[in-house]
């Protein structure tokens, strides 16, 4: 910003411990870091005798203005810089590049007679969670394990104002389920039951395996083989789960491995970027229960600062599972400030160590081992996902002449089916989707198949629901936490309609109407419904189909209409909206169906002639005419 005068503003820093927020010119953070002293690691940027890489250097020329926040301890400055790293993602921090999460096993002990289920995210609750596992399959494998031996139900029915009021389900006459609904097992049986599959889950397996075992031996002994194989089989999925359970000594704590693995890639010689691999092996009981790795984009460091300290922390702040211990295979800065900061968010003792010798050092040169192969593997495929998601991005702003895009918004209707229109907004960032920030609309003020009216609508409530957000957000209302993170108060870098001229002159009537700023492209199709173009600025822009940009737009528009359509499909399935074809005389059920098929929707059927329609099997003459007369009486009635 003109007026910041960087120099001046040095002056007015404090000597304290903070977090400071590095803008660009468009006013854009591109970097968040933490201090001890917020007065001397500012100071450090702007001196031309410190030099701490080229990087850093990049950095400091674009920096435009500062600002900071001050806070009364180190983890708080920590934890704060973690927070806004994750909210704003700046380009020249390191930023964690998966967002994944594992598997647990649920017992559902807040029922009354409890199940064994699959989730994806452990509660704080009254329920019992065993992971996180790394194998969606294992979990489902072990689930399916432990309802076998222990006759658990599996069914959704509350119980016990069931029992008896239904028919027992195939579970309970295959003998795979004890029959709570039948009323034919006690709720002490059934809670021993579930006592019993609580410790196998715990690693007590060798009871069960040698109750299977006698019974196996008495079924053989009275020449009952097939009997005999069944608890033949499950002994030996036993051994199988326990078999992904490797024991790794005699402790029975929760232990987290982890390693890191670096590698620059360069161009013409040229640093340009810097890659890593973090490992990590899980120890649950004593077990390792699974691995897994995560890709890193590692930017600006500050001296004396680790990627490996800045991955944990971003990491761990996100899982809902912290072990008691984290092992690393050196000493990082800021350990003893990492483990009291995960002691806080877990509500008890967790160390961050570097042991020197023992079976753990083994582990986790193991550990590093996988990193070092995981990133020599998978070198040129990290570089060619760069290119596919940002490289691409970069190529759309450059072919349509913006400085940058970093949030693409694109909108879709769907109308194939029904007079009660929808429509859809899904949100790519950086060249990926955002799935959380998608959003579905029912058209409210539209009746009939008219797009052109329900995409106004659409943008209409979708943009002055941001700039109402915006509106609370600026006096600041009790809920703008939940503001700051809604979908509606971003605004995207541009909109990506699906169409040409018509669509795009739409949405730009809508952000006139709006006072909005915010430049508009179409995503044109030939006549076979493939993307050809961009459509900006008035005219229609040519894309090499073979460029990554060009996939890019492919891949947001088909996102937008399989969005639609999936919402659509389910209010089909409610009998929530009916098809328009419905209207036209001589077209029944076969014929709908077959003009669905053929046919994307209203629009492109409405570019068609009579003898396009007699193209589908199912059509005859009058029907075709019925069609073409309809949809050009509806469209000119518009």
């Amino acid at each position: 910003m003109s007026d910041f005068n960087i120099e001046e503003e040095l002056k007015k820093v404090p000597q304290a411990p903070g977090v400071y927020i590095m803008h660009d010119r468009s006013d854009k953070i591109i970097y968040i870091g933490k201090a001890k002293s917020l007065t001397k690691r500012l100071h450090q940027y702007f001196q031309p005798s410190h030099d701490e890489g080229l990087k850093k250097r990049q950095m400091v020329l674009e920096i435009d203005r500062f600002e900071y926040i001050v806070v009364s301890s180190e983890l708080e400055a920590l934890i704060l810089e973690n927070n806004l790293i994750k909210e704003h993602r700046p380009k020249y921090n390191t930023l964690l590049r998966d967002d994944k999460t594992y598997p647990y096993i649920k017992v559902t002990l807040e029922e009354e007679y409890p199940r064994v289920m699959f989730s994806r995210r452990a509660k704080k609750d009254k329920n019992r969670y065993f992971g996180p596992f790394t194998s969606a399959d294992s979990v489902r494998e072990t689930i399916d394990l432990v309802n076998k031996l222990f006759s658990l139900r599996t069914c959704g029915r509350k119980f016990p104002e069931s029992i008896g009021k239904e028919r027992p389900c195939l579970n309970y006459h295959m003998k795979q389920c004890s029959g709570v609904c039948a009323g034919t097992v006690s709720k002490e049986t059934y809670d021993q039951a579930v006592k019993r599959a609580l410790d196998f889950l715990g690693g007590n397996y060798k009871e069960e395996e040698a109750a299977l075992r006698k019974k196996m031996e008495e079924a053989s002994e009275k020449l009952e083989f097939e009997l005999a194989a069944k608890y033949r089989d499950l002994i030996q999925s036993i051994h199988d789960c326990m078999k992904r359970q490797n024991v790794t000594g005699s402790s029975e704590e929760d232990i987290d491995i982890a390693a890191i693995s670096r590698s620059a890639f360069s161009e013409n010689g040229e640093p340009v970027s810097e890659d890593a691999v973090v490992q990590i092996f899980f120890i649950r009981g004593g077990k390792l229960i699974g691995r897994e790795h995560y890709l890193l984009r590692l930017s600006v460091m500050n001296e004396g600062e680790s990627p490996l300290s800045h991955f944990l922390s971003q990491y761990y702040s996100g899982t809902p599972f912290i072990p008691k211990e984290i092992l690393i295979k050196d000493e990082i800065p800021e350990m003893e400030l990492l483990s009291e900061m995960l002691s806080e968010k877990k509500g008890s003792s967790v160390s961050v160590k570097a042991p020197k010798r023992g079976s753990r050092v083994k582990l986790i040169d193991l550990a590093e081992k996988n990193a070092d192969l995981i990133l020599s593997k998978d070198r040129e495929r990290l570089k060619a996902e760069e290119g596919r998601t940002i490289g691409a991005v970069k190529e759309i702003a450059s072919l349509l002449g913006l400085p940058e895009i970093v949030r693409m918004e694109a909108y879709d209707i769907s109308n194939t089916s029904g007079f009660l229109s929808v429509g859809s907004m899904v949100v790519f960032e950086n060249g990926r989707p955002k799935r959380s920030d998608y959003r579905k609309f029912r058209l409210r003020t539209v009746e009939g198949p008219n797009d052109y009216a329900s995409m106004r609508e659409v943008l209409t409530r979708r943009f002055l629901h941001g700039k109402d957000e915006l509106q609370r957000l600026s006096i600041g209302e009790e809920d703008s936490e939940h503001l700051q993170h809604s979908s509606f108060v971003r605004f995207p870098d541009i909109i990506m309609m699906d169409g040409g001229k018509g669509q795009v002159n739409i949405a730009l009537s809508v952000l006139k109407e709006l006072d909005i700023d915010i430049p508009v492209a179409g995503m044109v199709k030939d006549s076979k419904h493939r993307t050809r173009g961009i459509y900006f600025n008035n005219k229609e822009i040519p894309i090499d189909r073979s460029s990554e940009g060009f996939k890019l737009v492919t891949r947001l528009q088909d996102e937008a209409h399989r969005f639609a359509i999936e919402y659509h499909r389910s209010l089909r399935g409610k009998n929530e909206v009916h098809s328009f074809l419905d209207e036209v005389d001589g077209i029944g059920p076969a014929r709908r169906k077959a003009l669905m098929r053929e046919f994307s929707g209203y629009l492109e059927m409405k570019e068609c002639t009579v003898d396009d329609f007699l193209k589908v099997p199912e059509m005859n003459r009058k029907a075709a005419e019925n069609l073409y007369n309809y949809l050009h009486k509806t469209e000119g009635e518009k």
